[in-house]
């Protein structure tokens, strides 16, 4: 019987892929094909459920994340990395991995406050400004002719690196 206290346990293995102890898969959301997405998603919701409850979380994530993509991507993040960090091999000189997962949940917890969604009721996004007129256009052109993208290349540093190697040279 699955413990609902640990994600392991409700991990879905989707259709086709090999059980849980192969390497763990990056997740590219918009790669995904529909019935993968649908898996993917409910794998990460009941480790969101797992995790606020684990780090006391419920007042930080709200009920509705699934909706927004920022946190959702956020939330993709920590829990990728938390597969790797707790059920990959330990990789030479990561004997911090775990505290350092934490230290990176507790940097990523601003942004998956949701203060319009806080009261409990969900609250969409900002509409998305559409791009002004010939802004693709534009951007192609600024690829085309800007010094940015155009000029020769050059090391910042190149003088100092010359500077040095004519050192490491100068005869004896």
């Amino acid at each position: 019987m699955p413990d609902p206290m640990n994600p392991a346990d409700l991990w879905p293995v989707p259709p086709g892929s090999a059980p849980h102890d192969a390497e763990p898969q990056r997740w590219v959301w918009a790669a995904m094909e529909p019935p993968e997405r649908r898996i993917r998603m409910r794998e990460l919701g009941a480790w969101v459920d797992w995790l606020r409850t684990t780090f006391e979380l419920h007042n930080t994530i709200t009920y509705c994340w699934y909706r927004h993509s920022a946190v959702v991507e956020h939330l993709t993040a920590l829990y990728t990395g938390w597969i790797r960090t707790y059920a990959a091999e330990q990789e030479p000189g990561r004997e911090l991995a775990e505290a350092d997962w934490i230290n990176t949940l507790h940097a990523f917890t601003p942004r998956l406050q949701l203060a319009a969604c806080a009261t409990g009721t969900h609250q969409e996004p900002p509409m998305k400004v559409p791009p002004p007129a010939r802004s693709a256009e534009d951007f192609d052109l600024y690829l085309a002719l800007s010094e940015a993208t155009t000029a020769p290349p050059a090391h910042p540093a190149a003088a100092e690196l010359h500077r040095r190697a004519t050192e490491l040279n100068a005869p004896l």
